[in-house]
This record gives structure tokens, C-alpha cells and sequence, in this order.
């Protein structure tokens, strides 16, 4: 791991040091060209203003918006040919050409689009220019390059402060992410304004839609609070993935991709077009299968996706269906620390149906109504079918732990045996979403939103095989635990023009949830208990035009978040741990000019009554999650694209941060003694949240259709749980992979694409993610440790080819 630590030193100096001569070249050459401006105004097809519309020319990262009055200017132009384009929602987009040899005024007249389109439906909660927070947009465009069957964490690798693990090793079936250091419970995840996360757990689980990605037109990440939006607290991110584009023309596609572990992948994209200008009917069907780079971590994943829409000038519905069907064989048992140097790929679990089975359906329909010229209605219901189990081996189990009497034969009794058993849950989630959206075409735009969804789930266990079984029967259903969980949710937001360099916003949240589950009480009986909970969401910021190039923002979040239903189901009420709380501040700096793009963001995320493990045994015996009092991460984040040369791009990020807990306090298991022992430690790193992370895009386009991409990531140690300690944690790695992308356009296709993606290609040995428990015996502190090792050298190769 010397070696990576190395790599990142050079990797992460040489990155600081390219950018800042990349930045000082274009500061001082652009003196070496005339330079010009371009001023204009944009209206609508009446004569009215429109603010807010984007200006960019094509080929740079140059750019600017509207003001209040409609109007722009981009100064220090460089003289020559160029194309100005100017985009706005609702609106055709358009492009003027022009050979700049003074200075020169533009005039543009949108006109409104044919049919309503479907972006509006998120442009309550997404972010925009003048959000004040930090956000990345990746396209569907982006999507493409390395969707080759790998799940969307996977996909979201390489954009700012992102940690993505894979339990198989390959990038397919369990896939994890985090974002500053924040784990998938913590991040709320939307389709197309629709809640997403489970409502218990809180996780995402992408392993239910396979190939989704393939039905994804963008994605926008959120980090740190964020936005007010739908579903589970944002406490580290919000990820956005609309699904949604209305494609006019009749178009079908298909994608073929297979490499190392035996994946492969194939699905067939459709779509009419508009029919009559009011019909639309695409869909995909696909499957992808995966050994895994574990041992037996295979996964077998199919899906498929149907969207009808039915659109007018001014409104629109639409009805997706989709739904997915997985089968992985269990990974999550790990790789204990003493097999990592002789077999990396080992996996604890033998029996040859040690599986997760599930099937996920989802329904939604989406409508969006133009009340008037300022108003737009965009209401939208769902429901989320969802059944299934994993099925285990366990040997030598204990008859008591299924509520099952010892067996007496003879003189003997026999109070263990060999159990397969399933563990099913059966669950319901259903709903409604809205927003009323303002504009006024002017100094104030604005939303009202929110949404109210139930969750019902059924949780239960069977028995269908004993070695010995006693006073048993198949399907022998040893507990039942039903819950339902109702999330209510209201928000109002507000940006207001001051000046025409002064934008304010400001955006409140009220969440009302009611838990009911089967927990226990203070007798530790298994009874029907309650959880209601309130939260206020205030967040506020402040964005500076300075000039045409360059804008400041800063702003000041508020979130909350609920414990999760293990916190709940493992306690009493008089134990049950309380809320979190964050508040998260931002403020950050852009510039672009037509040579670079670069964005820094610093943040400071204080947390209240953060949960964490400690080891401690709660009242029922469970070592549950605990708050601890004042936890905090604090860092800045950089991201940058230079265009170096005409043919050479280079994008980069770097996340740099401190993340702390105050005081944490940790039990050990003493099983000298019998008892539990507490250690006090102040200022420890918080778990899995690396002080360093760092990702790279050198892009080379040596000829027309062709694109060689150098992709780079290093990711700093992480500790396994919140004691600092270096016999607990996971090394840094640092990983490239080579990416090759041939495009041609065939007189009989619209476009053929040829990609093959060589991974970790210095074959680099690395573990993403893993877990300890640490104990005392015999005197002495030891602790376990579990890894999931990542593939090495490996490589994805796939055609897609669309008509």
C-alpha cells in the first residue's frame, strides 16, 4: 500500500500543480488574442422577457444566464467563428452562428416547446444556478460511456466525494455508495420526484433494477443537505434520477456488453416517437449475469421498463412500469483479515443456495399541468410492490432461537440442529407527490411541494428444512413482525432577484412520521409500540454574480433524520435513541471561462445526536446504534475540466476533510469477566469516511469518433468503526482504469458504439469496505476484521447500436 500512497502524492500534487499552471497559461495567453464581447436579450415569442434562459458557447465552458430583464453579456471573447446556443425549460432550444471580429449584440426569440416536457416534474428538487449548494449533473450522455452492466453507484464513481464498494468484487449485484463520508442510509434517493428509499432500513437497494440505468435520462447528485425534497432525510446527499425524456422520434437500440467473472449483458431499447403529436410509448427489456470476483458471489439480475405518456401543449401523463428480479448468491459474510494475502476471493458460505431473492415492481403515474403563463401543477401517485427472502444454512443452531422445544429421544436431549431457513418480507409503499410551481418571469420564481406515501411491510421468517425436526412442519413460520410507517411532508421555496448580481433563496420543510412496529417494552415483551416524530427543515443562501465568469454562493441547511427500524425493533422505548440532527453550511466559488470550469466548496456539516455503533449492549441485549453528542465534517471540495488542447480534456475532482467525533466511548465484550469494559477517546475520525478522495477523467480525442480516457481514483484510509484505531482500518488505493470509445454513424443506424473498458489496470489490491468487532480475551484487546476485496485487473467490453 506504499505504493498507493506514493501514487496519491504525485497523483494529487501533480493534479494541483497542472491545474494552477493550466489556469495562470489561460489567464496570460488570453492576452495574446483579441477579445471581444457578446451582449443580447432573450424573449419569448410574444416579446416577454425570460430570465433564467442559458447562454453557452458550443464547445467551451463559457457561459452565462439571463437577468430579470432577459438580458446578457460574455466579455473576453476570443475573436473568430463560434456558435452561441440558448436554452431554457419549456422552450426550444436555438443556435446562432457568428465569425466575432467586434464586439457584437444578439437577439433571441424562443419558442414555447410543441408538448409539455418532462423536466419540469423535477425542477422542483433539483438544484439550480442559484441553489447556493454543491451539485453535479451527470447526462445520460455520461451514463453511456460506462454503462457496460455494472449498477448506478458504480456509474457515479468518478464525480465529487463519492465512495462507491461492491460486495461481489465486480461492480454487479450489492452494490454501496457514500458520499462525504455518508453511507446509502443517509442519502435520499428520488425517480422522478418519487421516494426511492426503503422506509425502514432507509438504504437503496440498485441491485432490484437491474440495468436501469439504461432508462435514466440524467441524474443530478446533491451533497450535503441539499434541497427540500421527498422521502428519507438528506443527512450527506440527495440523488435525483429522472427517467423521463419524451422522445419525439421512433427509435430502437440494443446494448451487448460481457467481460471478466463472466459478466454479460443485453437489453433492447423501443420507442414510437410522438404519435398524432399526443402518444408516446417506449420500453426496455433486460438481463445481466455476474460469477462475481468472490467465490460463488454470482448474480442473476433481469428487468424491464414501459413508459406510455400522453402529452398536449400544456399538460402531460404519463404511466412507467417498471420492475426488476434478482437472485444473488450471499457475499456479505466478507473476507476475514488473516486469508486477505492468500485467498482474496474466499467466501464463508458453502451451501449452494445461500441466495437473496427478490422481485421489486413499481408503478407510477406522472402529470403536469400548465395552470397559466406563471403556474404549473405537477401531481404525481405510485406504488412500490415489493416481495421476497434470503435463504441460509445454519449449522448447529439453537431450537430456542425458533420458539421451538428441545427434542427428547430417549435419555438424550437434543437442543441444536442443522435449519435452513428463509427470511421473507413482503412490502407495500404507496403514494402521492406534488409541487406548484411559480415563475414570474422576472425577480421571483417559487414552489410549494411535498408528498405523503405509506410503507406497509411484512416481515417473517420459515423453517423449510431440520436435520432433526422435532415438533416441526415446512414453512414452519417461527415470528411475524408487520409495520407500517407513514411519512407526511410539506415544503415552500422562494428565490428572489435583489440586484442583478444578488440572488436570495430560501426554502423551509415540515416531516411528520408515525412508525408502528413489534418491538419491546420495558418488561421486554414483544409488543405493537409506536414511534411520531416532527421535523423542521429551514434552509437559506445567498448567490453573487461578481461578472460574466466567476459567481460566489453560501448558504446555511437544516435536516433531520430518523432512527431506522433495527434502532427501533432492538430497543424499548425507554432506550430508544433519538433523532439526528444536521446543520450543514456551505459556500463556494465558480469561474468559467472557455478554457476551464472550476468550482471550490467548502463545507461544515454539525451533527447532533449522530448514531453510530459503540459496542455497547442495550436494556434488550442488542448492540444496537447510539447518539452520540457533537460529531462534525468539515472540508473543501474542488472540481475542475480544462480544455488543455483541442483534443485533450481533463476533468478532476478532490475532496479534502476532517471528520470528527468529539467524544466517543467504546464497550468490549470482556469475556474474561463476562462483562462489557468502556474505553474514552476525543477527536477520532468518524467510520468509513476518508480524509482524502480523489477522481480523474483525461480524455483524448486523437480523431473524429474516437475517445481514449485515462480514469483515475484514490480514496484515503478509512477506519472501521469511530476509534482511530490502525489495526481497524481500511488502506488507501489508488485504481486506473482505460476506457476506449469508438463511434461511427452507418448509413443504416443512427450511430454504432464500440467500448471496452480495461479496470484496475496496475491491478491494484484493494478492500472498499468491511467491518470489526473487537473483544477482550485473555487480557489482551483483539479485534476481527471482515473485507470486501475489489477486483483486480479486469476489463468490460460492449456494442451499442441504436436506429
Amino acid at each position: 500500500m506504499k505504493k498507493a500512497t506514493t501514487g496519491l502524492v504525485r497523483f494529487c500534487g501533480h493534479a494541483v500543480y497542472l491545474l494552477l499552471f493550466t489556469t495562470l497559461l489561460l489567464f496570460v495567453s488570453s492576452s495574446a488574442w483579441a477579445q471581444f464581447s457578446i451582449s443580447g436579450s432573450v424573449n419569448d415569442a410574444d416579446g416577454g422577457t425570460l430570465p433564467g434562459a442559458a447562454i453557452t458557447i458550443e464547445g467551451t465552458y463559457k457561459g452565462t444566464f439571463t437577468d430579470a430583464q432577459g438580458a446578457f453579456q460574455l466579455s473576453n471573447v476570443k475573436s473568430g467563428p463560434l456558435s452561441i446556443r440558448v436554452s431554457l425549460l419549456g422552450y426550444e432550444a436555438q443556435s446562432q452562428t457568428l465569425d466575432l471580429t467586434q464586439n457584437a449584440t444578439l437577439s433571441f426569440r424562443l419558442q414555447k416547446t410543441a408538448v409539455a416536457v418532462d423536466e419540469v416534474v423535477v425542477s422542483a428538487t433539483r438544484a439550480n444556478q442559484k441553489s447556493a449548494i454543491a451539485y453535479s449533473d451527470v447526462t445520460r450522455k455520461d451514463l453511456d460511456k460506462l454503462n457496460l452492466g455494472q449498477d448506478i453507484p458504480q456509474l457515479l464513481n468518478f464525480t465529487p466525494s463519492i465512495v462507491t464498494t461492491s460486495d461481489a468484487g465486480a461492480g454487479v449485484g450489492y452494490t454501496g455508495i457514500r458520499i462525504r463520508g455518508s453511507d446509502a442510509t443517509r442519502v435520499n434517493v428520488t425517480l422522478n420526484g418519487i421516494p426511492y428509499n426503503d422506509a425502514e432500513s432507509q438504504g437503496t437497494f440498485f441491485v432490484n433494477m437491474g440495468d436501469f440505468a439504461s432508462s435514466v435520462s440524467s441524474i443530478q447528485i446533491q451533497r450535503g443537505v441539499g434541497t427540500s425534497t421527498n422521502g428519507a432525510g438528506a443527512f450527506g446527499a440527495s440523488i435525483n434520477i429522472q427517467t423521463n425524456k419524451l422522445e419525439k422520434k421512433p427509435y430502437a437500440e440494443t446494448n451487448i456488453s460481457g467481460g471478466s467473472f463472466g459478466t454479460r449483458k443485453v437489453n433492447v431499447l423501443a420507442g414510437t416517437g410522438l404519435l398524432n403529436n399526443h402518444f408516446v410509448l417506449d420500453a426496455r427489456l433486460s438481463k445481466i449475469y455476474s460469477d462475481g470476483y468472490v467465490d460463488r458471489a454470482f448474480s442473476d439480475l433481469r428487468s424491464f421498463y414501459i413508459s406510455g405518456g400522453y402529452y398536449t401543449k400544456k399538460s402531460f401523463f404519463r404511466l412507467n412500469v417498471f420492475s426488476g428480479q434478482e437472485q444473488t448468491y450471499q457475499s456479505w459474510g466478507g473476507v476475514p483479515q488473516e486469508l486477505l494475502k492468500t485467498n482474496r476471493t474466499y467466501n464463508p458460505y458453502t451451501y449452494d443456495n445461500e441466495t437473496d431473492n427478490y422481485q421489486q415492481d413499481n408503478y407510477q403515474l406522472i402529470t403536469s399541468h400548465e395552470l397559466s403563463k406563471n403556474w404549473r401543477l405537477n401531481v404525481s401517485a405510485f406504488y412500490t410492490k415489493g416481495k421476497g427472502y434470503y435463504e441460509q444454512y445454519r449449522p448447529n443452531d439453537k431450537f430456542s432461537n425458533y420458539g421451538l422445544p428441545n427434542v427428547v429421544i430417549g435419555d438424550s436431549t437434543i437442543s441444536r440442529t442443522d435449519i435452513i431457513r428463509r427470511r421473507w418480507l413482503s412490502n407495500d409503499f404507496y403514494g402521492t407527490v406534488f409541487s406548484l410551481d411559480y415563475n414570474g418571469f422576472g425577480k421571483l420564481t417559487a414552489n410549494v411541494g411535498g408528498g405523503w406515501n405509506t410503507y406497509q411491510g411484512g416481515h417473517y421468517g420459515e423453517i423449510i428444512w431440520a436435520r432433526i425436526a422435532g415438533n416441526t412442519t415446512i414453512r414452519d413460520r417461527y415470528y411475524n413482525d408487520d409495520a407500517t410507517k407513514r411519512d407526511v411532508n410539506l415544503y415552500a421555496k422562494a428565490f428572489y432577484q435583489f440586484t442583478k448580481e444578488l440572488n436570495a433563496f430560501v426554502d423551509v420543510q415540515v416531516r411528520t412520521i408515525d412508525y408502528s412496529f413489534l418491538g419491546f417494552n420495558s418488561q421486554l415483551q414483544n409488543v405493537q409500540q409506536d414511534a411520531k416524530l416532527t421535523f423542521f427543515n429551514p434552509k437559506a443562501g445567498l448567490t453573487y454574480t461578481l461578472n460574466d465568469v466567476s459567481t460566489i454562493y453560501g448558504s446555511v441547511s437544516v435536516g433531520h433524520r430518523e432512527p431506522n427500524r433495527d434502532d427501533y425493533t432492538q430497543s424499548t422505548p425507554q432506550s430508544r435513541p433519538k433523532a439526528e440532527r444536521l446543520i450543514d453550511y456551505e459556500a463556494g466559488y465558480k469561474i468559467q471561462t472557455a478554457q476551464l470550469a472550476f468550482t471550490v466548496n467548502a463545507y461544515y456539516m454539525n451533527y447532533r445526536n449522530q448514531l453510530v455503533l459503540s459496542g455497547q449492549l442495550n436494556d434488550v441485549g442488542a448492540y444496537n446504534r447510539v447518539n452520540i453528542p457533537t460529531s462534525y465534517r468539515a472540508g473543501v471540495e474542488l472540481e475542475a475540466g480544462a480544455r488543455l488542447a483541442k483534443q485533450l480534456r481533463w476533468n478532476i475532482n478532490a475532496t479534502f476533510s476532517r471528520n470528527k467525533v468529539r467524544n466517543f466511548t467504546e464497550y468490549l465484550d470482556n469475556f474474561d469477566t463476562g462483562l462489557q469494559e468502556s474505553r474514552q477517546y476525543s477527536q477520532t475520525d468518524i467510520s468509513f469516511s476518508p480524509n482524502v478522495i480523489a477522481g480523474s477523467q483525461l480524455l483524448f480525442t486523437p480523431a473524429k469518433g474516437l475517445e481514449l480516457g485515462l480514469l483515475s481514483k484514490y480514496v484515503g484510509k478509512q477506519y472501521l468503526d469511530n476509534t482511530s484505531n490502525e489495526s481497524r482500518k481500511l488502506n488507501d488505493y489508488f485504481t486506473n482504469d482505460i476506457r476506449l470509445i469508438y463511434t461511427i454513424k452507418p448509413k443504416f443506424a443512427q450511430e454504432i458504439a464500440f467500448t471496452i473498458l480495461f479496470n484496475n489496470v496496475l491491478n491494484e489490491l484493494y478492500e472498499s469496505n468491511g467491518y470489526t468487532y473487537a473483544y477482550i480475551s485473555e487480557g489482551r484487546v483483539t479485534a476481527d476484521n471482515g473485507y470486501y476485496p475489489q477486483a483486480g485487473r479486469n476489463f468490460l467490453a460492449g456494442v451499442r447500436v441504436r436506429f
